[in-house]
């Protein structure tokens, strides 16, 4: 079985007694599937920043406090979907910390 659908079968389970999985409403449904896409999309943009950073070595316009307390959420976020055991979660910001991590790094590299 396959980790999405594991993680489905087990959010039935979880919701049995609360809010039906997958759920009758139609709007909702939809906005089950679209998080997922949102998890992996929202990283995948600030690549052009990381781009500007390591490729074109300009980090002048970067603030430094912004992105290091971003990772210390993204550490914080990641701790989160460990105890709950959420994989979409840790996925998306495991890949919000690398990126992150590479324009702090770049940042002080090239700023």
């Amino acid at each position: 079985m396959t980790d999405a659908i594991h993680h489905l079968h087990k959010r039935k389970r979880f919701h049995k007694h609360s809010e039906q999985f997958p759920h009758p409403n139609k709007f909702k449904r939809y906005l089950d599937r679209i998080v997922y896409i949102a998890g992996i999309v929202g990283p995948l943009m600030s690549i052009p920043q990381v781009t500007k950073i390591w490729v074109h070595h300009n980090a002048s316009s970067i603030s430094l406090v912004t992105f290091t307390s971003n990772m210390l959420l993204n550490t914080i976020m990641i701790t989160y979907g460990i105890t709950h055991r959420e994989k979409p979660i840790i996925v998306m910001y495991i890949m919000w910390l690398l990126i992150n991590s590479l324009i702090v790094s770049g940042t002080l590299l090239y700023g």
